[in-house]
């Protein structure tokens, strides 16, 4: 009899994918068994592929490209299969959310969340596919008329990773697709399941075969041979620092391809004593608890002022001890169990060095037990320093570190004092003194009195350590574009040469 949780049914076998290369799906060699992070029962078993298929699956996006079938088409043409896309994915949205919990272990309803604003990125890309265009140059003389075109920039490599697998996905595929390139993509092995998903979608939209391609299996094999591949004309890559700068080594061994990068962070959320504390709080538990913290905007620095810091920091241990952690399926349920093994030890180690070197925990720091699956309570630190391991590095789990600051300036020092440069928030009912810190803050994407809001409309990325270039957005379709340069004569030629 299959197990059921909170009215979903766990798999009674794993599901087996196969990987997909122009339009048709192909069985794999050998296979790779995931397990459910939150029930311990094997959900999935997907290919993992060989240098081989990357080779395929690069040579169909290559022809798909170089023969026009889906550049040559008209933004309209183009927009229209995205917004087929994003119907399709409306129609499918729970069985998508289910997949996401069984490999992921997010939570169902931000699960369902996510799957929203995927659907929001393949209609704002759409609206995008109609409005990419280049400029005119009308002041060159008479005779002279300058044009700058946007072109695709070809065949996109597209690594994406385990802690949102289909919403990074998402806020990539469509605008890539939009700017009239083709894409190999490479998931994360442990959480293949809904790209490989996305494949059959686009398919049924009218995406044309070799447009849209996939991949599976390790970054060491796959993701290696796809950013060393001399065929792809640009890699996008979402995923730690370290493995970003391989990424520009491979490139640079290879073809000199063009990378876009969104990499790590170590996020400042700025706490001023004027600021609505009990919003603050709110999230600040949120910022640094969703996704199980495992997020890279998550804000895992809280640099709150010193006066306000004792009583702040009361309201929010309350908080965080009330934060639902649990069977993901339980609607009820807010964070979700740690996803990888790996990443549980990572967290765990951080936790050890954070009491070992000092600083005092307020809430949290230990293992919960909830049955099957691994959970860590969503943890407070505070006496933190600068020199300390947890205050440094980017943890990537439900671990926050709490600093205290007296003057404005001392803020600004202390959310800077970072090799990362990915998000901020900050707090305040002082207009001077929110702008102040939001135009000297250096990080990509900033939140004034609120934290990880907005859409697809606007750009992503990083500064510093955290990436190169901009995902989403009309930027999100010119960055996959390269501009050139045209000039018409419309006179006679001044001849060089005297006749």
């Amino acid at each position: 009899m299959q197990e059921m949780t909170y009215g979903i049914t766990l798999p009674e076998k794993p599901r087996e994918f196969g990987f997909f290369i122009n339009g048709e799906w192909r069985g794999g060699r050998e296979m790779y068994e995931r397990d459910s992070p939150s029930h311990d029962v094997p959900v999935t078993r997907t290919s993992r592929c060989t240098p081989e298929d990357v080779n395929d699956a690069v040579a169909a996006a290559r022809l798909a490209f170089d023969d026009r079938r889906w550049a040559g088409l008209p933004g309209s043409a183009r927009a229209g299969i995205l917004l087929k896309t994003a119907e399709g994915i409306r129609q499918q949205r729970e069985e998508i959310a289910r997949w996401e919990v069984l490999e992921n272990r997010k939570p169902i309803s931000q699960a369902r969340g996510e799957i929203d604003h995927c659907i929001a990125c393949f209609e704002t890309a759409a609206g995008a596919a109609r409005l990419l265009h280049g400029d005119s140059f009308n002041n060159l003389g008479d005779n002279l008329f300058g044009m700058v075109l946007r072109e695709p920039i070809g065949v996109v490599g597209l690594i994406t990773p385990w802690n949102f697998p289909f919403l990074i996905l998402c806020e990539r595929v469509p605008f890539i697709l939009a700017s009239g390139c083709t894409l190999v993509v490479k998931p994360a092995e442990v959480t293949s399941a809904t790209t490989l998903i996305l494949a059959d979608i686009l398919a049924e939209a009218g995406l044309p075969a070799g447009a849209y391609n996939v991949v599976t299996g390790t970054g060491r094999t796959v993701g290696q041979a796809l950013t060393e591949h001399p065929d792809i004309d640009m890699l996008s890559f979402t995923g730690s620092t370290a493995v970003g700068r391989s990424c520009v080594h491979a490139s640079g061994d290879s073809n000199l391809k063009k990378l876009g990068l969104e990499l790590g962070g170590k996020n400042p959320i700025i706490v001023f004593a004027d600021a609505d504390l009990e919003d603050a709080a709110d999230a600040a538990a949120f910022g640094i608890s969703f996704n199980t913290g495992q997020c890279c905007v998550s804000s895992s620095r809280l640099i709150v002022e010193r006066s306000v810091a004792e009583k702040f920091e009361k309201i929010l241990v309350d908080k965080m001890k009330k934060i639902r952690v649990g069977d993901p399926f339980d609607p009820e349920t807010q964070v979700g169990a740690i996803t990888t093994t790996g990443q549980n030890e990572t967290i765990l180690n951080y936790i050890a060095k954070g009491k070992a070197e000092g600083a005092k925990v307020l809430t949290g720091g230990e293992v919960l037990d909830c049955g099957s699956g691994r959970y860590i309570a969503p943890t407070l630190f505070s006496g933190v320093t600068p020199s300390m391991s947890i205050a440094r590095e980017e943890i990537f789990g439900p671990v926050l570190s709490s600093f205290h600051f007296d003057s404005l300036n001392e803020a600004i020092s202390i959310a800077n004092d970072t090799v990362y440069g990915l998000a901020a928030s900050v707090w305040s009912k002082n207009i001077d003194k929110a702008l102040t810190v939001t135009r000297r803050v250096r990080a990509g994407r900033f939140w004034v009195n609120t934290i990880m809001a907005g859409g697809p409309e606007t750009p992503t990325g990083g500064f510093k350590q955290s990436g190169w270039g901009r995902e989403t957005g009309i930027l999100g379709v010119e960055e996959y574009t390269q501009a050139k340069s045209v000039h018409i004569e419309t006179g006679g030629r001044s001849h060089w040469i005297a006749s």
